[in-house]
Formats: C-alpha cells, sequence, structure tokens
C-alpha cells in the first residue's frame, strides 16, 4: 500500500509533545496579555491549566481544549490514534467528559491519499471509542505533517478540577510510566528495539478515561495531565498554582527500563532540556540520579494523570488505578509551602 512507504516522522524536525513551547517561553509570550473578566469562565488561560471551563448554567460547563503536533509515528493510522489520545487526555483532566470534536490537520500537497485518510481514521477511531464524535474541521497544506483535535467537553461547575487545587496533605498518583520522549528521540535514529516502540505505542494509544472514571468518584483536589512539560514541568505548575510543596518519591516512579539505559547514554529528547531550564531553579534533586532526573523532565506523549487526592481516599482510588491503568503509581505527597523549593526528590 502507498502509506506503507510513507516515513512521517523523518518529515518533522520533532515528535509529539517534544515540539511544545517551553512552558517558560510560553509564560513569557503571553505576558501582558489583558484577560477579560466574565464571571462564567471559571478557568482560563491564565491559570496554566489543561483547558478553559465555561459554566453555562448551574449543572452544567463546557470544557475546551486544543492540541496538535507532528509525527511520532511513521504509520498513519497510528499517529492519528496517538495524536487524538493526547488531545482528549487535557478534558479528562480537568474531569470532563469529551464529546464534541474537530480535526486540525496539515500536510504536506505530495502526501498519498491513502494515507492522509489512516491519519484521519485512526483518530476518528480513537475518538469513537472516547464516546465522543468528530463533526468536521480544517486542513491545510504544509511541508511538515501535523494532526490533532479541537476537544469540548461538559463537566459539572462544583466537579470541575484544575492543576491549582493540590492541598497539604494529599496523595499524589501517577497513572502512566515515564520515558515515552526518550524512547521516540531514540526511535528516530532507530536506537530503540521493537518491544520498546511497542510498549510506547500501547502507552500512546491508552486513553485516560478510565483514569478519570476512577478519579471522579474520590476527593481529588488536582488533576493534570502530564504531557509535553515532563513530570517536573507538569508538577511545578501544580505546586505553584496550589501554592504549596511536593515532595516526589523517586523510588515510587514507573521508569520504562529501556528508557533509563538510553538516558544512560545520553539520548533526551530537546524537550527534556527545555523543561528542565524551567522547572530546575524550584526543584531539589537531593541524590536522585542524573538519568533518572532526566526522565523526570522528559515530554512525554499522551501521558498519564498526575492526581492529588485526599489522604483518607488515597488507597481506595490507588487499588482501583491498578486495576484499570497502565501504571498505577503512589508517587509523593503535598505539603504547606515553607518558601524557597517547590519540589523536592527523596
Amino acid at each position: 500500500m502507498a502509506e506503507q512507504n510513507v516515513k512521517l516522522t523523518k518529515l518533522a524536525k520533532c515528535a509529539g509533545c517534544g515540539a511544545k513551547v517551553g512552558a517558560g517561553v510560553l509564560a513569557q509570550l503571553l505576558e501582558d496579555i489583558k484577560v477579560h473578566h466574565d464571571p462564567n469562565l471559571l478557568v482560563g488561560f491564565d491559570k496554566s491549566d489543561d483547558a478553559s471551563v465555561y459554566q453555562i448554567s448551574e449543572e452544567l460547563a463546557l470544557v475546551q481544549t486544543v492540541d496538535f503536533f507532528p509525527p511520532i509515528a511513521d504509520d498513519p493510522y497510528l499517529f492519528g490514534q496517538i495524536a487524538a489520545t493526547n488531545a482528549l487526555s487535557d478534558v479528562y483532566a480537568m474531569g470532563g467528559e469529551p464529546k464534541l470534536c474537530l480535526n486540525i490537520m496539515a500536510v504536506p500537497a505530495d502526501m498519498p491519499k491513502e494515507a492522509v485518510h489512516q491519519l484521519l481514521k485512526g483518530g476518528y477511531d480513537k475518538v469513537y471509542e472516547a464516546g465522543a464524535l468528530i463533526t468536521g474541521g480544517h486542513s491545510i497544506l504544509d511541508e511538515e505533517p501535523k494532526y490533532g483535535l479541537a476537544v469540548t467537553g461538559f463537566v459539572h461547575p462544583d466537579r470541575v478540577l484544575t492543576n491549582s487545587g493540590a492541598r497539604p496533605g494529599d496523595v499524589l498518583l501517577l497513572t502512566k510510566p515515564l520515558g515515552i520522549g526518550v524512547l521516540t528521540t531514540a526511535a528516530r535514529a532507530d536506537m530503540v528495539s521493537s518491544e520498546g516502540m511497542e510498549q510506547a505505542y500501547r502507552l500512546m494509544t491508552t486513553l485516560n478515561r478510565a483514569a478519570r472514571d476512577a478519579m471522579v468518584k474520590y476527593r481529588v483536589h488536582a488533576c493534570t495531565d502530564v504531557t509535553g512539560f515532563g513530570l517536573l514541568g507538569h508538577a511545578f505548575e501544580m505546586a505553584q498554582g496550589s501554592d504549596v510543596e511536593l515532595e516526589l518519591s523517586v523510588d515510587g516512579v514507573d521508569f520504562i527500563p529501556e528508557a533509563l539505559e538510553l538516558a544512560q547514554m545520553g539520548i533526551l529528547p530537546e524537550g527534556m532540556y527545555r523543561n528542565r531550564t524551567f522547572a530546575e531553579e524550584g526543584v531539589d534533586a537531593g541524590d536522585t540520579e542524573l538519568c533518572k532526573q532526566d526522565i523526570l523532565y522528559d515530554p512525554q506523549t499522551a501521558g498519564g494523570l498526575l492526581i492529588a487526592v485526599d489522604s483518607r481516599d488515597a488507597e481506595a482510588l490507588f487499588e482501583e488505578l491498578r486495576a484499570c491503568v497502565p501504571s498505577a503509581q503512589r508517587i509523593g505527597t503535598v505539603r504547606a509551602y515553607g518558601g524557597g523549593k517547590r519540589i523536592f526528590l527523596r
């Protein structure tokens, strides 16, 4: 088939969420932009959150987000699935349910039609798995292919989860292992095993739907999905937004073994360095090995949820997650902010 001859990742300068503008640079770009006040806007871009939330009624709020990126897989169908999974994740992180989606696509003029069809089919299939609909979209011609979704979902206004609600005493849970960015970077140089990439693709096409469905049953105070800014970048935003500090148990984090080996060799994505630049000043790394620090900053594509849950519900939620997510991890606790560093690795 024609699409088998298309090596999508060779057409992109960087892959997946590794293409994301760094958090520090993004904050500078948004600086001094006036935010208009609307009492129904519950969450806006000024909060560094995963999606915006607008209240429609006492029982209904809209959750809206958009996400797209260049290819992270050569197979167009797989790329479409991964991009859709990643875009849907922001709605799940807010505690919402995605319902309507719009395609966002850029393709080279000479990209085979069957390859474009397979890319779109991958997105459609993953959206339908989420119980949502694709209702249209927009496409342009570009030398570098890109794909993603604008997603609208629903949530009860009183049950919106943000990344800025963590409270001292909360327990931190994570739902997918780390190391995706390292693996996909190594894949571009043919330095990763087929088993490693199969694991990466499996993780990147696993919706955070089950994690969301589990956590909304409990007293969760904050949540964010771990994507382009890496675990430490997103955790740093949570700590800043919540005005708390986080103690992370490195031994509790599930590192993909092959990713650790590659990190030790210095095979690291460019986005890792951007994330380190953004968050490093707020992190006390202690005696943590450099390769593990690197993966804690590693940009994840379609990563898991980082959840701050009330300590009284932590064990019950952890046990439920163990049965329904790729890797349920109990990785730390939230403490009152004492000034200075925001994150402590132990």
